[in-house]
C-alpha cells in the first residue's frame, strides 16, 4: 500500500517521517511538523485505514511496518529519522528493530514496548459505532452524542475529527471503523518480540500527566533500545507534540 502523506517543508534537508496514533492522521502533526522543518524535510504519513489512506482488511504492526518501508522505497529514501506517537511509535519501534539500516534515529512519543488494555478505548469505539450518521447535522452534535460514553471533551473532539462530509452533504467515517474495531486488541499489544533490539540512537518522550509510560517501563525500553534517552515533559498528557509543542520540538532537535 502506498500511503498518502503531507509534505510539511524542509525539502533538501535530512528526511524525518512522522507517524500518528490510533484514530489520528497526518493532520495531527501539521503545526509541530512545520516547527521541525527548519532542520528536517518533514513528511507526515496516514497509516492504513486512517486519514486519506485506502481501506485495507489487514491491520497489524507487521503490515504497517511494511507500508512505511514501501513508502520509503517509493520516495527513494534509504534512511530517515522516525518519529512515532502511540500506535505510530509501536510501528516505528518495530521498523527500527527489524530494519535498523533504514533508521537514522528513532523518536517514540508516549508509548512503551509493552501490552496495553484500555477500557476507555472500548467506550470510544462503542460511541463511534452508536453514532447515527443519517441524522447528524454537525461535528459539534456528534461530540454531544459521544458524551454518555466519553467523558473527556478533548477526546470527544478528537473522535469527531474522523468524520468527513459525503458528496451529498451527509457524514461518513474517514477511518475504516469496522477493521480498526476488530484490530483493537492487536493494536494495544506490543509490536515487539523479546529478542527485538535497536542499538541506534533513540529518544523516548513521555507525558508527565499521561499513564502510558511509567518509571517501571524504563527497564523494558532499555532492554530493546539500550541507547535510549528517556525524557518526560511534566505538564503534558498523552500528546506532548500538541500539549507542550515547544518543549517537544526542543527535545527532538536537541
Amino acid at each position: 500500500m502506498l500511503l498518502p502523506h503531507l509534505d510539511l517543508g524542509g525539502a533538501g534537508l535530512p528526511p524525518l517521517i512522522l507517524l500518528h496514533g490510533l484514530l489520528g492522521s497526518s493532520r495531527n502533526w501539521q503545526t509541530t511538523g512545520r516547527d521541525l522543518a527548519g532542520h528536517y524535510h518533514v513528511l507526515a504519513l496516514d497509516a492504513r485505514n486512517h486519514g486519506k489512506s485506502p481501506p485495507a482488511p489487514e491491520m497489524d504492526y507487521a503490515v504497517m511496518m511494511a507500508d512505511v518501508i514501501g513508502w520509503m522505497d517509493a520516495q527513494g529514501l534509504a534512511k530517515a529519522t522516525l518519529v512515532g506517537h502511540s500506535m505510530g511509535g509501536k510501528t516505528a519501534m518495530l521498523l527500527a528493530c527489524r530494519h535498523p539500516e533504514r533508521v537514522e534515529r528513532l523518536v517514540v512519543v508516549d508509548i512503551a514496548p509493552k501490552d496495553y488494555y484500555w477500557a476507555a478505548h472500548r467506550a470510544e469505539f462503542a460511541a463511534m459505532h452508536e453514532l447515527e450518521l443519517s441524522n447528524l447535522a454537525t461535528r459539534a452534535e456528534a461530540e454531544m452524542r459521544f458524551e454518555a460514553r466519553v467523558p473527556s471533551l478533548g477526546m470527544r473532539k478528537f473522535l469527531a475529527t474522523n468524520l468527513e462530509r459525503t458528496e451529498s452533504g451527509g457524514w461518513r467515517w474517514a477511518i475504516n471503523l469496522p477493521v480498526l474495531t476488530a484490530a483493537l486488541a492487536v493494536m494495544e499489544r506490543t509490536s515487539l518480540q523479546p529478542a527485538d533490539r535497536f542499538d541506534g540512537p533513540a529518544l523516548f518522550i513521555t507525558g508527565g500527566r499521561s499513564p502510558y509510560v511509567t518509571a517501571a517501563d524504563h527497564a523494558v525500553i532499555h532492554q530493546h533500545f539500550p541507547a535510549a534517552r528517556i525524557e518526560t515533559i511534566a505538564e503534558s498528557g498523552h500528546n506532548p507534540h500538541m500539549d507542550q509543542r515547544d518543549a517537544f520540538v526542543r527535545l527532538v532537535l536537541g
